[in-house]
């Protein structure tokens, strides 16, 4: 077997220490998109939690969003008590999360980032995530993310 990229057993560590039960599935190819991660997985786009980190006046705030909803980010950063949300840099994210866009995960950051999620994703029995490389996800429920994420719902959309 190939030796595994570090960002994905960085993940796998992190995954296995917060109780996490689903499975890590490498793809053959990167699955930056939720379509693309859709496809690839054979589930509805609904169901791939995107997760999108937003800088908050130079604060991180990832938000976990269903891959069919785009996130409303004036009506988000209304929810989360920021003035403004604006999309991350690609040095951002790295600096927040240690991953790369497209392979951002929902945890396994260098320091603890405040996080949310979209209801809608509850729509799903079992939801798909990115597990720290573009070409990596797990499966997981919505409660093992805000279980292991300590995530607050919001509407986003």
């Amino acid at each position: 077997m190939a030796s595994e990229h570090p960002a994905i057993t960085r993940f796998r560590d992190e995954h296995a220490r917060r109780g996490g039960a689903g499975a890590v599935v490498i793809l053959p190819d990167s699955v930056h998109t939720a379509a693309l991660a859709a496809d690839a997985l054979g589930c509805e786009v609904g169901a791939i939690a995107n997760s999108l980190l937003f800088d908050a006046d130079g604060s991180p705030v990832l938000i976990l969003t269903s891959g069919a909803h785009r996130v409303d980010t004036a009506k988000a950063a209304a929810a989360v008590g920021v003035g403004s949300l604006r999309r991350a840099t690609p040095e951002f994210v790295r600096e927040h999360t240690g991953q790369v866009i497209g392979g951002v995960s929902p945890i396994g950051h260098p320091a603890p980032v405040p996080t949310y999620l979209d209801p809608w994703l509850r729509r799903h029995e079992v939801v798909w995530a990115a597990a720290g490389h573009p070409a990596a996800v797990f499966s997981t429920t919505v409660e093992e993310l805000l279980a292991m994420t300590g995530a607050v719902e919001i509407d986003v959309a």
